[in-house]
């Protein structure tokens, strides 16, 4: 009998990385539980861990080439995949251009070190500007910002939670993402801990949300409001003379400009606009000001609306004027053993924005990609570079973009698709053939990107559990072979090798990191909390934070026009503003097809404030019809005073009704996509991001 052994790696279905403790016998998972030792995570998992095992032994799961037929599909040898992939992208962009291939990278690439290491030279050996991904549907504001104000457009000020008094959080619910662009497993008791030093936390959202329970005060707020309370708060502020610049005092443009700009937004003028009165808005400011320490959180709400680019602008800006950017308990810069921001310093790659524009619409790409908002009339509207290819990487841009019904429709219309992923889910059914990669306990790991927003400097490799059969394929070799195929050049390094010469660079060298050195410490290694990095660490030209860009008090015009006509807003026939929400054990439409992930009662219903339901007299349970200018859906209701009235919610990722799919267990609990509701085209026009937070629907019983 095979003797029973234990396995330490990080979890890599959320940014949690949380570390893992899994005991197996041959093939068979014996537990899955936290690693104690891992110095992030400390024990701690949330219920999508456990269904790690679920992925590997899912019946569903794709594991050789599959190939799209007039009778079905076949299963087919990579040797064959490999050449018609290759053939297809070659001879489609010999009759269209170069440009006539299409790509998309879900949000899971990010989540798989193969994919982020060898993804890039396979997009780089087709060579088309026509570049895709997850990034422009909720977290482009982020990136802008940081872009615009720091020099680099993986920047991002992390809240260092474990030391802070006051923390104030917008539109984001960590209790259940255990943070989303501020890797920080075990989030709830770290909020809990805030409480019991004796600090404040506060939620503002149009959701009463679990992250609220733990709060010490909650405020709801009309959906696609935020940036007037941003301004509101930052008026009272500077009004109050309660702002300090320190130790930044003299490496910030633009202080004036933003204390004269935010007269025009006193809290008595944007009480109403928002729905929080304008005694509480003074209070909150206040608090936030006076506290020993203070840090904004702005997350999904704040980016998915038609001011994303300047929410996530002012959310800095009040870190800022407070003396708690850059500052311990406020918002930090990390430090992660593979720098990829520090690395920056020799390759001079820290973003763009602007350089070229999409063919259609005229959108400004950023940093290489155009606004996926976009990618259904690029591929549907005719004329030169039209898109006549595509190459979906790790997503399902179907389920997960705005108005993902008119993306099926442009899918089908393509000449040729290729997938790589491991289902046969809703957008890779449009494909011609589906390249599947090993998964989960099957692959190494090493985070490369959520390193670079965790709350403390930590690093960590994790090796395979159980070897792949003869018959898979890595990503990384997927990837890898499509590369040399198309380029003539064969890339000598395998997956590890790359990562020991991205080691070599760390700050980081007792013990002198490698990938044999990490493995030695199954558990990761501790390099500490967050440390202030100012002004050194700022890609700016003068090693300023640039507090007004011109780029943000220009896009206040839009704002102010806005402001205008909220305060004369009449009833609108769509008098309901639907946001989304997401739950413990969902990330998007991943965890679906894991029958322990989606057992018990329905989860994909819409909340509903109980006046708003008396009005229209619907019962619990009663199924209704949600409708927008784009399509209807129809879905259970689920009534609770946790939402604000006049505003409802359903979650995001559901909607595997679809024919043509083989994920049994996801279409047993289909739900309908919140995608099918949202608008292509609604954009916040400064950064591209798509806004469908607050998407005005009615609903009919």
């Amino acid at each position: 009998m095979e003797i029973i052994k234990t396995h330490y790696r990080t979890c890599n279905l959320c940014e949690a990385m949380c570390g893992l403790e899994i005991t197996y016998q041959d093939k068979t998972i014996l537990s899955i539980k936290g690693d104690k030792k891992d110095p992030l995570s400390k024990g701690h998992i949330c219920p999508k861990a456990i269904a790690l095992q679920d992925l590997y032994h899912d019946l569903d799961r794709l594991k050789t080439p599959i190939k799209r037929t007039k009778n079905g599909w076949i299963d087919i040898s990579w040797e064959d995949a490999f050449d018609e992939v290759t053939e297809n992208i070659k001879s489609i962009q010999k009759k269209y251009g170069k440009n006539s291939i299409g790509s998309y990278r879900g949000n899971p690439s990010a989540h798989n070190t193969g994919l982020m290491l060898f993804g890039t030279p396979f997009l780089k050996s087709i060579g088309s500007n026509q570049k895709y991904t997850a990034t422009s549907v909720d977290q482009l504001p982020h990136h802008f910002a940081s872009l615009m104000m720091f020099g680099h457009f993986l920047m991002f000020p992390i809240p260092d939670i474990d030391r802070t008094d006051f923390m104030l959080i917008m539109g984001g619910n960590p209790a259940v993402s255990n943070g989303s662009i501020m890797t920080a497993p075990n989030f709830t008791n770290r909020l809990k801990a805030i409480k019991k030093r004796n600090g404040k936390v506060v939620v503002i959202d149009p959701r009463f949300t679990e992250t609220s329970k733990i709060a010490s005060n909650h405020h709801f707020i009309k959906p696609g409001t935020d940036a007037f309370l941003l301004l509101a708060l930052i008026n009272v502020i500077f009004e109050k003379g309660l702002t300090t610049k320190g130790h930044l005092q003299n490496h910030l443009n633009g202080w004036d400009t933003i204390k004269e700009l935010v007269k025009e937004y006193p809290p008595e003028k944007i009480a109403k606009i928002t729905g929080i009165d304008a005694e509480n808005i003074i209070k909150l400011a206040k608090q936030f000001a006076t506290a020993k320490t203070a840090v904004c959180y702005g997350r999904l709400g704040l980016s998915t609306q038609e001011f994303g680019g300047l929410c996530q602008w002012l959310v800095n800006v009040l870190n800022c004027i407070t003396g708690n950017l850059d500052a311990f308990g406020g918002a930090l810069f990390t430090k992660p053993a593979i720098d990829i921001v520090g690395m920056s310093k020799a390759t001079g790659k820290t973003g763009s924005f602007n350089k070229r524009q999409s063919r259609v619409h005229k959108l400004p790409e950023f940093t290489g990609e155009f606004p996926v908002s976009t990618l259904a009339d690029e591929i549907l509207t005719p004329g030169k570079d039209q898109i006549k290819m595509m190459v979906i990487i790790a997503g399902n841009p179907a389920l997960s973009t705005p108005n993902g019904k008119r993306l099926e429709e442009a899918f089908e219309s393509l000449e040729y698709m290729v997938a790589i992923d491991i289902y046969l889910n809703e957008t890779t059914k449009h494909a011609n053939i589906i390249l599947p990669t090993t998964t989960g306990l099957e692959t190494p790991l090493y985070d490369l990107v959520f390193h670079q927003f965790a709350i403390r400097n930590t690093v960590k490799y994790s090796e395979v559990l159980f070897e792949k059969t003869d018959e898979q394929r890595h990503d990384w070799e997927i990837l890898k072979e499509l590369t040399t195929r198309l380029s003539g050049n064969e890339n000598l390094l395998n997956l590890e090798q790359t990562l020991d010469y991205m080691l070599q660079f760390s700050v980081y060298q007792d013990p002198k990191l490698s990938v044999e050195e990490l493995k030695k410490h199954p558990h990761g290694i501790d390099f500490g909390a967050l440390k202030p990095q100012l002004p050194e660490r700022l890609f700016t030209k003068d090693k300023k934070v640039e507090l007004a860009h011109p780029l943000f008090i220009a896009d206040l015009k839009r704002l102010n026009t806005r402001l205008s006509q909220l305060e004369h807003e009449l009833t609108s026939s769509y008098p309901f503003a639907l946001i989304g929400r997401r739950h413990l054990r969902s990330n998007n439409s991943w965890m679906h097809n894991s029958e322990r992930m989606v057992k018990g009662r329905e989860r994909c219903t819409l909340l509903i404030n109980s006046n708003d339901a008396d009005a229209l007299n619907i019962k619990e349970g009663q199924n209704v019809i949600v409708n927008s200018n784009v399509g209807k859906v129809t879905l259970p209701v689920e009534i609770t005073n946790t939402m604000m009235q006049g505003v409802v919610s359903m979650p995001h990722g559901w909607g595997h009704h679809r024919n043509g799919i083989k994920i049994s267990i996801a279409q047993n609990h289909a739900g309908v996509s919140l995608n099918d509701l949202t608008n292509n085209m609604k954009l916040d026009v400064l950064t591209g991001n798509a806004d469908f937070s607050g998407t005005r629907v009615k609903i009919e019983a």
